[in-house]
């Protein structure tokens, strides 16, 4: 119990399909051909997650829609008795039977991000095409929705129109940052500008977050801060491999069979060498609380082991 209080994460990611049926030219986390990983072996990683304390469990992609056996999923994490259950989607597939089966399986949570307002050559990802299947949600939805505009994307106004969208229909509205393949921000002046804006109208309070790092990072272009990845924040692959983010699969991995307490002291007291300009959302909030307590070790050189179909 003690370790569970110190080190456990709280929260996972896991990757339940590569594949997505968009191809969004800023994104590196999907293909186009991969398998979803079977239901079998993903309920196992659900269970040694939940063995190893997680508080929350979000499943994700590429596209978890596209899996066949999404809501069988859900359902196992509820019974697993996890604190939330989430969700991520570019809602592209939903419609209100889908929503309806969401609901019945227990999804506690949905987090979209739309990229603008209308589609252009980086992403379709945007309000013109997902406007119906948005109000769908919104009506049928007994879940809490999350809905993130994007800024880098698109026009820089468009964020503004995304999140007043999100408030008129009962989401929640938040602002994702969008980033490089190295995790760090890239926005023009412009963008820098537009944020300011968004954060006046949702308001103050939800920009927040993680010490404030946006604004740190908008203001003095860096937001250093002790990444308890690894740890408080785990990102599981595909291929059952833990890495400390999305953006870092080719860095640091260890498979999650091989994870234990242990392990989770190890990366709790890590430095990571990149976090200065990062931009991943998850790793901050999750790494947040613990920002008091001391991070003595250097990373070690550990590199992902080679992926092999599961």
């Amino acid at each position: 119990m003690l370790n569970r209080l110190r080190f456990s994460p709280f929260l996972a990611q896991l990757v339940v399909v590569r594949r997505c049926n968009l191809a969004c030219k800023y994104c590196n986390e999907f293909d186009t051909t991969s398998q979803p990983v079977p239901l079998d072996e993903l309920k196992r990683r659900v269970d040694k997650l939940k063995e190893l304390g997680t508080f929350s469990i979000e499943f994700t992609g590429g596209e978890p829609m596209l899996h066949p056996g999404i809501y069988d999923l859900i359902r196992y994490a509820r019974e697993k008795r996890f604190h939330k259950v989430m969700m991520i989607s570019n809602a592209y597939l939903m419609n209100e039977e889908k929503v309806r089966k969401l609901n019945d399986a227990g999804l506690e949570e949905l987090q979209i991000s739309v990229d603008g307002v209308t589609p252009n050559d980086i992403t379709v990802k945007v309000l013109k095409p997902l406007r119906k299947k948005l109000e769908v949600i919104a009506k049928t939805a007994k879940f809490k929705v999350v809905l993130s505009g994007v800024l880098g994307a698109a026009p820089a106004a468009d964020v503004l129109e995304v999140a007043e969208f999100a408030k008129a229909h009962g989401f929640r509205p938040r602002v994702l940052v969008l980033h490089g393949e190295d995790g760090q921000m890239k926005l023009s002046d412009e963008e820098r500008d537009m944020f300011q804006r968004v954060k006046s109208t949702i308001g103050e309070k939800r920009f927040k977050e993680a010490h404030d790092y946006r604004e740190r990072l908008l203001n003095e272009g860096a937001a250093p801060f002790k990444c308890r990845a690894g740890s408080r924040y785990l990102y599981v692959d595909e291929f059952g491999v833990v890495h400390w983010c999305s953006q870092t699969r080719e860095e640091w991995g260890i498979p999650l069979a091989d994870y234990d307490f242990e392990q989770l002291r190890t990366q709790f007291k890590t430095k990571k060498p990149c976090t200065a300009g990062c931009t991943v959302g998850c790793a901050r909030t999750q790494s947040a609380p613990d920002e008091w307590r001391p991070q003595p070790l250097l990373p070690v050189g550990h590199v992902a082991p080679s992926h092999a179909a599961p």
